[in-house]
């Protein structure tokens, strides 16, 4: 997105839009029916067959719309107010010499037939004509969009609050690496509308070291969005990282760590950690961070039963957002289906002093190398939501501070760091401090001063780490601790990171 549009700004938007009037395109073409291309059989496997058959072609890159928008005003005039639906409350996206500059093909999918539109002039807000970049989804009142589509491989969807945040995209490549990422392109969509909150979307990818073939059975409810995910990928060319079920998210800070001269409010994300749920078990939350340098994680992951990018944090007053209402950002919960097989959760984290730029990415990585000429097919189920996925009987960690080592008010400790972590979950109901729960580190001794595991004295069952650790004598920048009784973990294991 180009530095000069606000991020704040295109949220709004999406968040409170203004449409009335719509025409379905079906009743449209009984007046224009050159609009359409004509019927031609469509199916999962057709679609398939076609992503082979242009993986064997050189790539082509893709055209730059002769019809964009000119700028960022002209964009916002095409796309919100009174426009024309092309399959029940689906709406298009102008292309934009200002993010989103190529156009894309779009066909409204009946009874296994496809008809391309053809003629797009009149179909956006208040009947303007560009080409389509992508698409939104309104819900029953048609004055609310809950999925949009646009950029590259690209989308979003709202949660249960009604509110976007991050973003998801199909497939990454080579993210986080010292060479060029590459970020193929959704070309062709097609749609079949189903309901006011349900719509089954395919789309045709295309890149230079990829194409692929995805299906996508989309429903909103009061609980937020489900999105069942069916991909076949063909690789033209080796490629040295490739990522499923990717999301991109923003994270600036929250009050674990303020920088300097910060923005006036207390906190500023769109997701607060990433929590993983590992095939063997094991349950991991991992803290977001905003590094001074571009830091790549690996999260051991072997057919992993779910991660993903969680705003656990859904207080108002935490944030004082009243604006785009961070409080209100959906997490996103992926959900593999099938056997993936052994890999790695991905987290990549890069430097940012602004709230506009998406500084977040999350994939799952296979062990297998991606070689040229190989068929990939998996599937996994996307949930965007403002409940917390991970919620059960474990105990979850729910804060974190950090601050000088030692004891408020009395002199820091030299070279020691305080960490605090905040636990709540039915693990911990009705135990005190004489139940024996402690905190289980990997801190060598060396390094760690002091720890401490206590209920907090709130009433409502929380119960709080300290430690105080001399981060210099760290073997690596990160420790991990979770809360033990006996031999029972009590909680999930939080990794906490360290800037040196």
């Amino acid at each position: 997105m180009d530095a000069q549009i606000s991020r704040r700004m295109v949220v709004r938007l999406f968040a409170a839009l203004g449409v009335a009037g719509a025409i379905p395109l079906d009743r449209a073409l009984a007046k224009a029916p050159q609009r359409m291309g004509p019927p031609t059989p469509f199916s999962w496997d057709i679609l398939v067959e076609r992503a082979r058959v242009l993986a064997a072609r050189p790539y082509v890159v893709p055209p730059v719309s002769a019809h964009a928008a000119r700028d960022y005003d002209a964009a916002v005039k095409l796309t919100y107010g009174s426009a024309q639906a092309i399959a029940g409350n689906v709406r298009l996206l102008p292309a934009s010499k200002v993010n989103a500059t190529s156009p894309v093909r779009i066909a409204v999918v009946q009874a296994g037939q496809a008809r391309e539109i053809t003629d797009m002039a009149g179909l956006f807000a208040g009947g303007g004509t560009a080409d389509a970049s992508g698409f939104r989804v309104l819900d029953a009142s048609g004055k609310s969009d809950w999925l949009a589509f646009q950029g590259a491989s690209y989308f979003r969807a709202c949660g249960s609050r009604d509110q976007y945040g991050l973003s998801a995209r199909a497939v990454a490549i080579d993210t986080g690496l010292p060479s060029p990422e590459e970020f193929p392109n959704f070309t062709h969509f097609w749609f079949e509308q189903e309901g006011p909150g349900k719509v089954r979307i395919h789309a045709l990818l295309d890149g230079p070291s990829v194409t692929g073939a995805f299906g996508f059975d989309c429903n909103f409810d009061d609980a937020g969005v489900i999105q069942d995910v069916t991909g076949t990928l063909f690789l033209r060319n080796d490629v040295g990282q490739l990522g499923i079920a990717a999301a991109s998210s923003m994270f600036w800070y929250d009050q674990s760590r303020r920088p300097p001269h910060a923005d006036w409010r207390p906190e500023i994300h769109d997701s607060d950690g990433l929590a993983i749920q590992a095939g063997n078990g094991e349950r991991v939350w991992r803290p977001l961070d905003n590094p001074k340098s571009t830091r790549l994680h690996a999260f051991r992951a072997d057919n992993p039963r779910g991660f993903g990018l969680l705003q656990r944090d859904q207080v108002f007053d935490h944030y004082q957002d009243d604006g785009v209402f961070y409080d209100k950002r959906p997490s996103l919960w992926v959900q593999p289906k099938g056997d993936w097989g052994p890999g790695s959760v991905y987290l990549l984290e890069m430097a940012t002093d602004r709230e506009t730029n998406d500084n977040i990415a999350v994939f799952w990585h296979s062990d297998r190398p991606a070689k040229a000429g190989e068929r990939r097919d998996f599937a996994y189920r996307l949930t965007w939501t403002s409940n917390d996925p991970t919620a059960d009987a474990t105990a979850r960690c729910v804060d974190s501070f950090e601050g000088p080592g030692g004891i408020p008010g009395a002199d820091p400790i030299v070279g020691a760091r305080k960490f605090v972590f905040d636990f709540a979950g039915a693990s911990l109901t009705g135990l005190d401090r004489n139940s024996g729960v402690i905190a289980a580190t990997d801190l060598p001794a060396n390094a760690l001063v002091s720890s401490a595991a206590y209920p907090i004295a709130r009433g409502d069952g929380r119960w709080r780490v300290t430690l105080d650790v001399r981060t210099a004598n760290l073997p690596r920048p990160e420790f991990r601790l979770f809360l033990k009784r006996g031999q029972s973990a009590l909680s999930e294991t939080v990794i906490k990171a360290i800037e040196v």
